[in-house]
């Protein structure tokens, strides 16, 4: 992981619950794991379906029909 002079900014909007996440604040990085994955990184996410962990682009659309 890089460091980021942004990472203590960031973390004041990042609403992943994911503990051991070691790309928290490190939005870069977050966005490049997800897009490799198939998703989108938890900002994307209201805060109850950030915690399915459910981050696919389906439920970002569901999301997004409430």
């Amino acid at each position: 992981m890089t460091e980021c002079k942004n990472k203590k900014k960031n973390l004041e909007n990042c609403n992943c619950t994911y503990e051991p996440c070691e790309r928290k604040g490190i939005c870069c990085e977050c966005v490049i794991y997800h897009r490799k994955k198939g998703q989108l990184p938890a900002c994307y996410f209201s805060a109850e379906t950030e915690k399915t962990y459910d981050r696919s682009i389906h439920r970002l659309l569901q999301d997004n029909k409430r």
